[in-house]
């Protein structure tokens, strides 16, 4: 810290008064530096020398003591024309015995505004109105002093005009004045003017605020040994060392405070160096600033009770200095705890957020932010029904935008098919009109002009297809016809036929449907009238008295009839006569009977092929035009022995490779097919007794 700077910014703002004792309270001068001050008053007691012209007027006493052997001189320069007496007292005398002493060196009515004090040149002791020694006129200037280390002077300087004016006094010589500061050994480490900037500009976080002063004191001094610091409240009282301000006090902007430093030798506690000071002064400048309340609303989407928050858009006021902190609570801000680390997507419930700001001076400031919901969106869950799809029944196509979700004005919709979509905005249902689905769920989003939304959900139900549980298909005969039936409960009835009563008439074989209405679906439903299947007459085997018929296929039981009158169960017909006969059959549905022609051979029952023409072979000849006809002879093994087809005539003569068979019983069977559509494979069987000649 320069000490000239602290010495000179000091007393440039100050203006002495009377002195409260004079001599005794003369200003220590501890340094070569120019000093400026601007006394006014003439102290306590009306001091004056004739040496001065008579009494004081606008006076103030200083002391100093010299550093080393030398010479010492010093000049007065008057701001303004005014006239500036002075007389210097010493060395080592008292203020008592100044009292009563001439003194050392003075001078008197120096034409103003020319300097006065000591120089090199000048040999007068004293200089007055007049001429000097050498008859030069008084230039307000005398003779230099020789000086030894230690020595004290007191110099009281008086403004003999009554315009109260500044001046300037400033030391020179060979000697120099004895002085604490700067002195390597006594300070040996320059001290801090306090402030963040060392300039005496200290930063508060309000006005006024509690300051303790003492805090400063290890800074300015600086690790210095035996130097005190005081505080006053103004430069008079730091002057006299008068009410040091001793606790924290109450501290504002508009005040300047000072400040001296002062030296306490540890040997000597009379030392002159003990009266010296360096002043310094502080001001306080406000660095507090105050942000205001904010509110934010935001959507509580879904009505979920919450909502997020970029609590960083709040006008609390803040700029780009201040750090801010943002908590859920108060308490919670107090406490340090519980920081909002991403105010950004803040969620919350209504109530309020706080911040907490913070400049680059460490002065804080805390806001509320209310937290607020914009006006809440309304839904309705809704139900709709719609009537299957024929492709797939079990789905159905749904205008959901027709779903009754919301009363309120303003808004828009989206439709989605699941609740995360929804809420996330993903997979909209791009034709909200025909949307193909299942029974199950869709979801409408409901966005006010906030943009504040919630989800509706609407449930989808497929009407199935309504039956008729008694139109059933039907079998009848080829040539009959039936009734359909779709039986009752339904609004309407619509028959591929063109018809539209419950029932209709007169139905032959084929296939019809129905559309069945209910409500505002309509079912189609389709029945079939089928011809029922005819029996078919798988073979037939005709012994030498009976006709088996053997039937398959058509619904049994079967009847059976010879003559298309007389109907019997059993399909065996005895005791019939040889020729031609027509075979009827007919199922449980008594349609049109099948029929089939039947032939019963003469049976040759004795063969003698013994070449006299007369029952030489078997001849089946007669029944060449039937299909596949074939005569088979068995031994009574089941060994073939002779076979008649077309080959031979369909003739069997009694012998098997050329060769006879023996006399004996064989037996024999003619099979066919008749030449009718089903190509109806008959049987006859019989035995036959050849009689070969040995």
């Amino acid at each position: 810290m320069k000490k000239t700077l602290l010495f000179v910014i000091f007393l440039l703002s100050h203006i002495f008064y009377a002195q409260y004792s004079d001599c005794v309270t003369a200003m220590p001068v501890c340094s070569n530096a120019n000093i400026t001050l601007t006394p006014s008053g003439t102290g306590n007691v009306l001091e004056g020398t004739g040496c001065m012209n008579g009494k004081e007027h606008n006076s103030i006493w200083f002391t100093f003591s010299t550093l080393s052997a030398g010479t010492l001189t010093f000049v007065i320069t008057p701001v303004g024309t005014v006239d500036y007496d002075w007389a210097l007292y010493g060395p080592n005398q008292n203020c008592s015995q100044i009292q009563t002493a001439p003194p050392l060196r003075c001078s008197y009515d120096a034409p103003p505004p020319y300097p006065t004090g000591l120089n090199m040149t000048s040999l007068d002791t004293s200089e007055g109105a007049g001429t000097d020694n050498l008859g030069n006129t008084s230039d307000g200037m005398v003779k230099y002093i020789d000086v030894l280390p230690g020595e004290v002077y007191y110099l009281l300087v008086d403004n003999f005009s009554p315009t109260v004016s500044q001046f300037s006094l400033t030391f020179g010589g060979t000697a120099g004045l004895l002085t604490p500061f700067d002195d390597p050994v006594l300070q040996p480490f320059p001290f801090i003017v306090p402030g963040p900037n060392h300039d005496g500009n200290i930063d508060i976080c309000g006005n006024p605020v509690n300051f303790d002063f003492s805090t400063l004191s290890a800074g300015i001094i600086n690790g210095n040994p035996n130097f005190i610091v005081r505080y006053y409240t103004s430069a008079a009282n730091a002057l006299d060392n008068i009410n040091p301000i001793t606790t924290p006090v109450a501290v504002n902007t508009t005040a300047t405070y000072h400040y001296s430093i002062s030296y306490s030798d540890p040997v000597s506690p009379a030392s002159f160096l003990n009266q010296c000071k360096q002043f310094g002064t502080i001001k306080f400048i406000d660095r507090s600033f105050k942000l205001t309340p904010a509110s934010l609303t935001s959507c509580s989407n879904n009505n979920s009770g919450t909502a997020m928050y970029d609590l960083t858009t709040a006008t609390i006021g803040a700029t780009p200095n201040l750090t801010l902190k943002y908590y859920p609570s108060l308490p919670a801000l107090n406490a340090g705890v519980n920081e909002i680390t991403n105010p950004y997507q803040y969620v919350a419930a209504a109530g309020s957020a706080f911040v907490k700001a913070t400049n680059q001076y460490g002065c804080t400031d805390i806001t509320e932010i209310k937290l607020n919901f914009h006006p809440l969106v309304t839904t309705i869950d809704a139900t709709l029904r719609s009537c299957y799809l024929e492709a797939n029944p079990t789905t159905a196509t749904f205008n959901l935008t027709t779903a009754l979700v919301t009363n309120d004005t303003g808004i828009t919709k989206s439709y989605y098919p699941s609740m995360a979509d929804a809420v996330a905005g993903t997979n909209a249902i791009p034709d909200p009109q025909n949307y193909v689905s299942p029974n199950g769920v869709a979801y409408v989003k409901v966005t006010n002009s906030n943009q504040c939304y919630r989800v509706a959900k609407v449930t989808l139900i497929v009407l199935p297809p309504v039956y008729s549980t008694i139109l059933e298909d039907k079998i009848i005969c080829m040539e009959d016809t039936t009734t359909l039936d779709a039986g009752p409960g339904f609004t309407g009835y619509k028959w591929s036929t063109g018809e539209t009563s419950q029932t209709i008439s007169n139905v032959t074989v084929g296939t019809y449907w129905v559309e069945l209405t209910t409500g505002t679906c309509v079912t189609r439903q389709g029945v079939k009238v089928y011809a029922s299947e005819q029996p078919v007459i798988s073979d037939v085997d005709i012994t030498s008295t009976s006709i088996t018929v053997n039937a398959i296929g058509g619904t049994p039981p079967y009847k059976y009839s010879i003559d298309g009158i007389n109907w019997q169960d059993a399909n065996i017909f005895q005791n019939v006569a040889r020729g031609d006969h027509m075979i009827y059959v007919k199922d449980s549905y008594d349609c049109e009977p099948i029929t089939i022609t039947v032939v019963v051979p003469h049976l040759v029952n004795v063969i003698t092929p013994n070449g006299d023409g007369v029952n030489d072979v078997i001849d089946y000849s007669g029944l060449a035009s039937k299909q596949n006809l074939i005569l088979s002879i068995y031994d009574r093994y089941g060994v073939k022995v002779g076979q008649a087809d077309k080959t031979n005539g369909y003739k069997w003569d009694g012998t098997t490779l050329g060769k006879k068979i023996p006399t004996g019983t064989y037996w024999y069977s003619v099979t066919w097919n008749e030449n009718d559509k089903k190509n109806t494979p008959i049987k006859f069987s019989g035995w036959v007794l050849v009689k070969n000649r040995e």
